[in-house]
């Protein structure tokens, strides 16, 4: 079924051009972990440039998303990934030849003509992750100054800045009192060099926040609490008040930067947002509110206790897009971030009270054919587990999650929902929807109320990134997803 969503009102990704008197800029993380990407010329043209998006932040330097910025003068942060650190710590070379390769050749002081305004390169993606171990943490500050001594070399570094985006975990508290926040212990060494090394460079220090599952975890704490929607009975600590999360993590990280000796880092937050889907709690209404309370709370230019009137220097929203390949260690809700659905349209209204005009849509999008791919109840089925398996390992199947779109649809409604992913996930083809005969491919829709079956997008050609992706989303969805056949 084709999303037919009505024009919207405003969201927060339009005010992305603030930044007087001390208000935050914010921008939106672009992700690509999709397994039917919309062309990223109709992302920046129907998505980003009408709906007066000026920052955009990505996971990597993808060549044909860089060239679709070119000239749009966004501002971007390009991500190097976390396999890539080990190798640029090692190599100087390497280094250099990754610069050449993915910021030189695109590079515009401000995005006119053909360039790309570049102006940050983020060096891995929430490298010190307390479940990573020492997966990366070794090669994380050499990698940033093997990137920084390249940069020197092509006569950018006084162009680009670089940052180093961390989760919440890189610091603990054993209450929810910031003043009680410190950087983890296994972390002190690494952390004096990385603050170092972002003091000596003048740039932020970035914190990606994940609130929602910050809130599943945290009993203690309201869901009114992180949805800016608390009223009463703050949390108190010391001569601090605390009405909504997003402070409180703010003031934990200042807390722990003062302990460190970095009280006068600046902060940006390289992602914040609220899923929609797969999970209880996450759905598009509780999105708008939390995006109306956050972009409230931005507006009021007061800062968090700890700093008042001094907001983080930027603020980017996670994410424009759902992804359906993105990892999901976390859980099933990461791949339903998206203000808009994977195929670009808006998923919720939002009134900022500065007038309305309607968000723009990608329009004309190019859908594969009108067809599904569902279970034939007319064969035996008591096999179909395998089958299930087989499509969820590599397709997602998220939105079955128990709180999720699609978890009430019941057996063998939900095996047909997984059927379908698959089939669509691989272009409609006669194969995708075999399953040992156990597939029917059909032209009527069989979504169930709000559980949609999605019909994918027509794609030219393929991206590595993709298909390397889906080999890890094998072994993690295959886990996932196995005890959803018969709920």
């Amino acid at each position: 079924m084709r999303s037919d969503h009505h024009p919207v009102t405003l969201l927060l990704l339009l005010l992305v051009s603030w930044n007087p008197n001390g208000v935050s800029a914010v921008g939106v993380n672009w992700g690509l972990d999709s397994s039917n990407p919309l062309p990223p010329s109709k992302v920046v043209n129907e998505l980003l440039l009408p709906n007066g998006v000026t920052r955009v932040k990505l996971p990597d330097a993808d060549p044909g998303v860089l060239q679709s910025l070119s000239g749009s003068g966004i501002g971007v942060i390009v991500g190097i990934r976390n396999d890539m650190l080990r190798n640029l710590s090692q190599s100087k070379k390497a280094a250099a030849s990754w610069v050449h390769d993915n910021v030189t050749r695109y590079f515009s002081d401000n995005g006119a003509g053909s360039g790309v305004r570049i102006d940050y390169i983020a060096v891995g993606d929430e490298p010190f992750l307390l479940s990573y171990g020492q997966q990366y943490q070794p090669y994380v500050i050499n990698a940033a100054t093997n990137i920084g001594i390249a940069l020197k070399a092509a006569k950018l570094s006084d162009r680009i800045k670089l940052i180093i985006p961390c989760s919440s975990d890189v610091y603990q508290t054993n209450s929810s009192r910031p003043s009680k926040a410190q950087f983890r212990p296994d972390l002190n060494t690494t952390m004096v060099d990385l603050l170092s090394f972002l003091s000596n460079h003048s740039s932020p220090f970035v914190l990606n926040m994940n609130l929602f599952s910050s809130f599943q975890h945290n009993k203690n704490l309201s869901l009114d609490f992180h949805l800016f929607q608390l009223t009463s009975k703050p949390l108190t600590d010391g001569h601090s008040k605390y009405d909504n999360y997003f402070d409180l993590s703010i003031d934990s990280l200042v807390s722990s930067l003062s302990k460190a000796g970095f009280s006068g880092m600046e902060i940006m937050v390289g992602k914040v947002g609220w899923p929609t889907d797969g999970a209880l709690n996450a759905t598009s209404a509780n999105a708008q509110i939390f995006m109306q309370g956050l972009f409230d709370h931005l507006k009021a230019k007061a800062g968090s206790p700890l700093r008042p009137k001094r907001p983080p220097t930027e603020i980017y929203l996670f994410t424009l897009l759902d992804e359906n390949q993105f990892i999901i260690t976390t859980g099933n809700f990461e791949r339903h971030y998206g203000i808009f659905t994977f195929d670009g349209q808006a998923k919720y209204n939002m009134d900022l009270g500065q007038g309305s005009r309607p968000l723009n849509n990608v329009h004309e999008v190019n859908y594969l054919d009108q067809k599904w791919c569902v279970v034939n109840n007319n064969k035996d089925l008591s096999n179909v587990t395998a089958s299930v398996s087989q499509a969820c390992a590599s397709a997602d199947c998220s939105s079955l999650s128990p709180g999720g779109s699609c978890a009430g649809i019941g057996w063998p409604v939900n095996v047909s929902y997984a059927f379908n992913n698959y089939f669509q996930a691989n272009g409609q083809s006669q194969e995708g929807c075999d399953f040992n005969g156990l597939g029917l491919i059909t032209t009527v829709d069989p979504s169930v109320g709000d559980c949609r079956f999605v019909i994918g997008l027509r794609t030219s050609g393929s991206n590595s990134y993709y298909q390397r992706s889906a080999v890890l989303q094998r072994v993690v969805s295959l886990f996932a997803f196995a005890f959803l056949v018969y709920v």
